[in-house]
């Protein structure tokens, strides 16, 4: 297709002779600034790793592992193996030796490269599991090693056909160890066409990057950044840093997790209920905010919105750097709270769903079509519907062909209609607009026989902003209870507010804490039905990590570790 390259190993050639000189790169140099690469110099840093990796005699289809954070590095490796027709296998930095050690062996990974000492040092004292494993080798180390020929790269890389596989991305493993997802140059070609039409973007946009790249999302959004010759600004590393740095970075579009656009809605009301009738102001901004993004701003309010336009919206923009354009969120859903301020201050948060299986989308809202939610339609090319059991089944040129080395797990995803299972529990509107509902996996059926969507109850208790996760526990007992976490952030600052000296683990236990968390509850079990209600709750002094195996790489819940850990905090729920 003359709209893009036809696979990822010939990308950065295709995007170097039609933006050479535009920026390809923006990232933080040594001394705090920033510092720009073309997309010539793309194209070039991407020859001299591939040619690396010839000459560390990387075969074509051969699996070359990265362990590192997000960085131009990643860019640069990733790319290059792709052009030396070899296959990528991200690994999160965050993953355990348990975790790292079976997937560098399930993918037979004959390189591994990392982008410092300490992952590699991790790396090696797992050889003795790694029969596949040749090399490990350091990103920085890698243009100075011996290399292949220009000439045999280049033939590699034109050699590469659509339905090869580009890499094999381990799912997060929330229950069991991680299957490794075969996606192909052609999967992501599909979304790329579909795609195209949705996201604009050009030379002198900007994303700005501070997402795992060991996740599909964060590729996606790599490849559709690149591909339309736009600019990828990586963060500075420092993830603690990313909202002051968005000021400086300025960018134009913004791919994000929920939690990033729920801090900066919580500071801000954070900060108007430390002043006198702040709170009150705050929401009043909210409403008016919203009716003028609908149009329906009545004049009378003009003058409130005017002001508002000066004391708030104007700041919120300035804080995201003032061009945001498009704002994507996925992987959870977004407080609605979130949303309608963000869009009060004129930016639009447009949510969307996909899987590893699907190369990392399925459905999007955007500019063009967008209803408050949902996860939009699905893309071009993406047939959904809803099983009869309410999964939804997903059907396409996006869909993998399969996990690597696992037939078994293949064969249960993917049926011989090609409709892929997704364990996803949704709705399709009338205008097709899809919602997911929950998990079919988690489903909870009490001993009394009913059915019930933990995820329901638990992101309307998730949407207090004292409330950090919510867990409802209940299969095979009688009635469902919850554990839940704290918003540290939000809770010690509300502790300040009130003259109090909490640090999380006695906020758990503090009347006035769980008094808050009572609120939330009740106010989610009148969501819900009477069966899915929660009857007791504790409130845990400590939040779920990655750390601690409670959550995955991915940050998505590991329901059977949490129901392990606490199974004392759950049994006291239950009377003993």
């Amino acid at each position: 297709m003359d709209g893009r390259p036809h696979t990822l190993a010939v990308f950065t050639q295709w995007t170097e002779e039609r933006y050479g000189r535009e920026t390809a790169l923006r990232f933080r140099s040594p001394d705090g600034g920033w510092e720009t690469r073309t997309y010539a110099e793309l194209g070039a840093a991407v020859r001299r790793t591939g040619r690396a990796l010839l000459g560390l005699g990387v075969a074509a289809g051969e699996r070359v592992a990265v362990l590192a954070e997000t960085r131009p590095a990643w860019t640069y490796t990733h790319f290059g193996i792709l052009a030396a027709g070899a296959v990528l296998v991200p690994v999160y930095p965050t993953a355990g030796d348990e975790e790292l050690a079976w997937v560098l062996a399930d993918s037979e990974a004959v390189v591994v490269v990392c982008d410092e000492a300490a992952q590699a040092d991790r790396v090696e004292a797992l050889r003795a599991k790694l029969p596949a494993l040749r090399a490990v080798v350091r990103m920085d180390a890698l243009p100075g090693l011996e290399a292949g020929p220009e000439a045999e790269l280049l033939e590699r890389a034109r050699r590469v056909t659509p339905d090869a596989d580009a890499s094999i991305v381990y799912t997060s493993g929330t229950t069991g160890l991680p299957k490794g997802c075969r996606i192909t140059h052609g999967n992501t070609g599909a979304i790329q066409d579909a795609t195209r039409p949705l996201i604009h973007g050009g030379p002198g946009d900007s994303t700005y990057l501070y997402l795992p790249l060991a996740h599909v999302l964060a590729q996606l959004i790599q490849f559709t950044t690149l591909l339309e010759g736009g600019e990828l600004c990586y963060f500075g590393g420092r993830i603690e840093d990313v909202l002051s740095e968005l000021g400086e970075a300025k960018p134009t579009h913004l791919p994000s997790v929920p939690r990033l656009f729920e801090k900066v809605h919580s500071v801000v009301l954070s900060m108007a209920e430390s002043q006198e009738g702040g709170a009150e102001r705050f929401r009043e901004a909210v409403r008016i905010g919203v009716l003028a993004a609908e149009g329906r701003l009545p004049d009378s309010d003009r003058p409130a919105y005017e002001e508002a336009e000066k004391n708030l919206y104007s700041l919120v923009r300035a804080a995201f750097g003032g061009r945001l354009n498009q704002a994507v969120t996925g992987a959870a859903p977004i407080a609605p709270a979130t949303m309608d301020f963000l869009r009060a201050c004129g930016i639009t948060i447009y949510e969307g769903y996909g899987m590893t299986e699907t190369a990392g989308l399925i459905s999007m809202n955007h500019a063009e079509a967008a209803r408050h939610g949902t996860v939009g339609k699905p893309i071009a090319g993406c047939e959904v519907r809803i099983a009869e059991d309410g999964e939804i089944l997903v059907r396409g040129p996006m869909v993998f062909p399969g996990y690597h080395a696992n037939p078994a797990a293949t064969e249960r995803a993917l049926d011989a209609q090609g409709w892929l299972h997704t364990g996803d529990l949704g709705e399709l509107d009338d205008d097709g607009f899809l919602s997911i509902t929950g998990r079919k996996k988690e489903l909870i059926i009490t001993s009394a026989g009913k059915n019930i969507t933990p995820t329901e109850v638990e992101f309307a208790v998730q949407r207090s902003r004292y409330v950090s996760r919510a867990v409802l526990i209940g299969d095979h007992r009688p009635h469902p209870v919850a554990l839940i976490t704290l918003d540290a952030e939000e809770v010690t600052a509300w502790a300040r507010r009130e003259g109090l000296d909490l640090d999380l683990p006695r906020a758990a236990a503090h009347p006035a804490v769980r008094a808050l968390v009572e609120e939330a509850v009740t106010a989610a079990n009148g969501t819900v039905s009477r069966p899915a209600r929660i009857r007791a709750f504790h409130v845990l002094p400590e939040d779920f990590s990655v750390e601690a195996g409670t959550l995955t790489p991915t940050l998505k819940l590991r329901r059977t570790a949490v129901a392990q850990r606490y199974a004392a905090e759950i049994d006291a729920l239950y009377g003993g």
